[in-house]
């Protein structure tokens, strides 16, 4: 495993590692902004789970059927 990580590290074809920081960081700000964007919509949706969960939400009972 030493062996692959000193010849990984020492292999100068491909990305650079600062080529991949710059990837990482932009990955990274996309994710945080997403979080940000969507995290009161995805609390709300949580705290209307648990409110149901806690009240014994029933769902509405299906309509009848007749039979012919």
């Amino acid at each position: 495993m030493v062996k692959f990580v000193k010849s990984f590290i020492a292999d100068e074809s491909g990305a650079s590692a600062a080529e991949y920081a710059l990837i990482l960081a932009v990955v990274g700000a996309g994710i945080a902004g997403a979080a940000f964007l969507l995290g009161d919509a995805i609390r709300e949706a949580i705290d209307e789970a648990t409110t149901e969960i806690e009240e014994g939400g029933q769902a509405p009972a299906p309509a009848p059927t007749t039979t012919p």
